[in-house]
């Protein structure tokens, strides 16, 4: 008989514990915003807006191409240690220049069919980036764009690039394998220099 009711008891706090979340807004059950901007080339740049997590998602959307930065002028430089992983909405037609530069804490990428172009630097020295699937849309990779990510071990380059620009890939000294398609007619200088590990 006290068990029966010790069954009862429990299954009206889980009630009462459904009911209350429940009630509760969808956005505190989510991840907070922490920063947010503009990054888009065009006009004021509100082309595209980018917000970043209190779990370190970085989430870039919006239509048309990304502005280009220096070394350390992206709008979220600051909380660069802070970004653990970067979501590029379909819309997105450009990773602009130094974009995720020595975003050492970075580890994952989501790079949409929308994407035709990465720009020059733009993961340079993301140490814990691990692996990147680069889309069929892309046609443009540019110079030292994956330089010193020391954690990428594979990389498919996809069809329609015909240029590996030069040290896109060097010091990536986890990098096993790459795949290269019959469309690249060139390869740069020192595109895969140091590349210590690689054997396909």
């Amino acid at each position: 008989m006290r068990g029966n009711e010790d069954e009862k008891t429990y299954i009206q706090f889980c009630a009462r514990g459904l009911m209350i979340a429940s009630l509760l807004p969808a956005t505190a059950l989510a991840a907070d915003i922490v920063d947010r901007g503009t990054c888009g080339a065009e006009g004021n740049g509100s082309n595209l807006t980018w917000t970043l997590d209190s779990e370190g998602v970085l989430t870039i959307s919006g239509s048309g191409g990304m502005h280009g930065y220096g070394s350390s002028d992206a709008p979220w430089y600051g909380s660069r240690s802070r970004v653990k992983s970067a979501v590029i909405a379909e819309g997105v037609t450009s990773i602009g220049e130094s974009a995720f530069e020595n975003c050492g804490s970075l580890t994952s990428v989501t790079i949409p069919n929308s994407v035709t172009s990465i720009g020059r630097y733009a993961f340079y020295y993301c140490t814990s980036l691990t692996s990147v699937t680069i889309p069929d849309s892309v046609t443009s990779i540019g110079w030292l764009a994956f330089n010193g990510c020391t954690s990428l071990t594979s990389v498919t380059i996809p069809d329609g690039v015909t240029i590996i620009n030069d040290a896109v890939f060097n010091g990536c000294t986890s990098l096993t394998s790459v795949t290269i398609p019959d469309s690249v007619t060139s390869i740069g200088g020192s595109a895969f220099y140091n590349c210590t590990s690689l054997t396909d």
